[in-house]
């Protein structure tokens, strides 16, 4: 041995190339248990592969040694030979000391080819052999957590957080957060990422993000504030930043927040319409109806933004505005009946009743059954005296709401 004991020498002086020479002159007269150590040192020195055909060699002569089965199994693992590692762990008898260490390494490897009903079953039996083993615990939670089975993680992850606040770099209080917040339990998430390490401004941002769940605003903008300040190129955090401040009613941080963000990324359609809003709250009108603009611009199925800008087009009564907004949209084949009857409304504001019209009967496919929009329309055929075509939209309205007396005895004058 005192060979390989130069070699160890050696290997910690960072000297290994010397170390390998030594073991390669010593090997072919080394007995088997020399040759396990030396096949330890390669494992330690990456050479997995030299460090197979000897383990293969000593498991030919010893093949009920569990030792050799184990560290040969992982050996075949890190060189993606699984069915093999499975084969060999499988043959580990029950009454090993490392047959617990077999089942929980068997358990790894199902669950990392997606077999996690057999993973679960080799870590039940594992449990059941080492009751109070937690890194058995820690396994089970991982396996349900990476499964998205979340409340099935927190039990098990809870009992290892009791004993251990890390297992194999693993953050357990990071676990049981994102575990309890996936479920909805925001309150218990929050205390949990109150007391995790966060090193990571996308888990940071998460963090956040909970706080807002759970109305903890202070929190969150605390929170969001350290993702800005870490990294001021972090672009999702600025729209709900913007968010949380305009919850505490902080509209110029808000709106400074949400423009801050359009300079990294201008076409978030999101944060534009988050900066019209706020622009609006903030005074500034016309800044306000070019973010949202900008919105549509982007995407003309975005909704919100159009509603937006109809919205604010009607309280400054521009309805002009929202016959040239409307019209465009319809024609870049966004046929929503909602846009239609908004149409409506805006030809009729502006005297355009022919216009209205056509608006109306096209709104009525989608809205046939609307009671509001019926009775809209009613009135208006009245006005544009198509009191017959009233009177059959009216009929439709009371087969809905026939309770609407008013209705019912406007219908009756109109055919007197």
């Amino acid at each position: 041995m005192e060979d390989i004991y130069q070699a160890i020498q050696l290997i910690e002086q960072n000297k290994e190339e010397e170390a390998l020479r030594i073991i390669h002159q010593f090997l072919p007269d080394a007995n088997d248990d020399e040759q396990f150590v030396i096949a330890d040192l390669y494992i330690q020195l990456g050479l997995i592969s030299d460090a197979k055909m000897i383990l293969e060699d000593l498991l030919n002569r010893y093949p009920n040694e569990s030792d050799l089965q184990l560290t040969l199994a992982e050996i075949l693992i890190d060189l993606e030979e699984d069915a093999k590692a499975i084969h060999l762990l499988e043959q580990i008898h029950p009454d090993s000391d490392h047959y617990l260490s077999a089942l929980l390494t068997t358990a790894d490897l199902y669950q990392s080819q997606g077999l996690f009903e057999v993973a679960e079953q080799k870590l039940i039996e594992a449990k059941q052999l080492a009751p109070q083993e937690r890194l058995i615990d820690f396994a089970r939670a991982e396996l349900a957590f990476s499964i998205g089975e979340y409340q099935k993680a927190v039990v098990h992850y809870e009992k290892v957080y009791h004993e251990h606040k890390q297992i194999a770099e693993v953050d357990i209080a990071l676990r049981l957060a994102e575990s309890l917040a996936t479920i909805g339990e925001f309150e218990a998430a929050l205390n949990h990422y109150q007391a995790a390490k966060i090193e990571d401004e996308e888990t940071l941002f998460r963090f956040g993000f909970i706080a807002f769940r759970a109305n903890r605003v202070d929190i969150a903008i605390k929170t969001w504030e350290e993702v800005v300040k870490r990294d001021s190129e972090y672009p999702s955090v600025y729209l709900y930043l913007a968010e949380a401040y305009e919850e505490e009613g902080l509209i110029e941080q808000a709106f400074e927040t949400a423009t801050n963000g359009l300079k990294l990324d201008p076409i978030n359609k999101e944060l534009l319409l988050a900066a019209a809003g706020l622009a609006r709250r903030n005074g500034q009108a016309e800044q306000s109806y070019q973010y949202a603009r900008e919105a549509v611009a982007i995407d003309t199925g975005y909704k919100e933004a159009v509603l937006f800008l109809i919205e604010n087009y009607r309280q400054d009564d521009d309805f002009q505005a929202i016959i040239d907004l409307l019209t465009h949209i319809i024609e870049q084949g966004e046929a929503d009946g909602y846009y239609k009857w908004e149409l409506a409304k805006a030809y009729e504001a502006e005297e355009a009743y022919p216009q209205a019209l056509q608006a109306y009967d096209e709104a009525y496919e989608d809205f046939g059954d609307d009671s509001d929009f019926l009775k809209a329309y009613g009135y208006f055929l009245v006005e544009e005296g198509k009191k017959e075509q009233a009177s059959a939209i009216f009929a439709r309205y009371l087969t809905i709401e026939p309770s609407d007396s008013e209705i019912e005895s406007y219908v009756e004058r109109l055919n007197s």
